[in-house]
């Protein structure tokens, strides 16, 4: 992704952008996420490694800001999550 809007915004309705802007948030917070866990697998220097790591998890931090926010303005998704975790918890006897 590298930081390219997927889609066009002029297109999107208005009722629909600010939803719309939260999850291409999200997808860039676990891009960067995947990006940096990959980059510091991939070098030997501890020190490098530690802050490639210490990076990704303040992504980790971002992202669940934005879903906080995108759960306040959808709540279909929240619905789904439940639907969601309702039915892993099933597969898994939980």
């Amino acid at each position: 992704m590298l930081s390219h809007i997927p889609f066009d915004l002029s297109k999107m309705k208005k009722e629909d952008l600010d939803r719309e802007i939260l999850r291409f948030a999200i997808i860039a917070e676990l891009d960067a996420i995947n990006l940096y866990e990959q980059l510091a697998s991939l070098t030997t220097n501890k020190k490098i490694k530690k802050v490639f790591l210490d990076i990704a998890k303040e992504e980790k931090t971002h992202f669940g800001e934005f879903q906080t926010l995108l759960l306040r303005e959808d709540e279909e998704q929240v619905k789904e999550i439940e639907e969601a975790k309702a039915e892993i918890d099933e597969l898994l006897g939980k």
